[in-house]
């Protein structure tokens, strides 16, 4: 399917590409069709994605995986919570975290509170507010230089 989007002008989503999150991101519940744009080259390289929206074209969020900045990011996730995303194990389950990025670029930070799982195996997931003391904002400057990010 061929998409116009506002970031990325006119790009080509395979169908095996589309992630379908149950309720959306927080703040969107009528957004629930994405899909992931990286750069190829640098996957791996704890660059910055784009969950691009394939219901809003407008709309695309900066994402990235989260143990790039916090390697020891194990978030509590409750079960029934995870339970519309069919049978998870850790070889298909793809944890991602939003990225808020102000004028400051020190002020960069990642949401470790409302993680997004996918089942990579059914490209199924969903933005989960999770127990526990993890922060909305943990910066990213800080934990790459060395501080707690907190």
């Amino acid at each position: 399917m061929r998409v116009k989007t506002r970031l990325f002008g006119e790009i080509e989503i395979v169908e095996d590409k589309i992630i379908n999150l149950v309720h959306g991101l927080i703040g969107f519940p009528d957004m629930k069709r994405y899909t992931l744009i990286f750069d190829e080259e640098k996957k791996n390289k704890g660059n910055i994605m784009w969950l691009q929206s394939l219901d809003e074209t407008d709309f695309a969020m900066p994402v990235m995986l989260p143990h790039l900045v916090k390697p020891d990011y194990a978030p509590q996730l409750n079960e029934d919570s995870l339970e519309q995303l069919g049978d998870l194990t850790p070889e298909n389950t793809y944890v991602l975290v939003t990225v808020r990025v102000p004028k400051n670029p020190k002020e960069a930070s990642i949401n470790l509170k409302a993680p997004i799982i996918i089942n990579a195996d059914t490209n199924v997931g969903d933005q989960i507010i999770i127990e526990g003391s993890e922060p909305v904002r943990y910066l990213i400057h800080d934990a790459i230089h060395g501080k707690d990010g907190e």
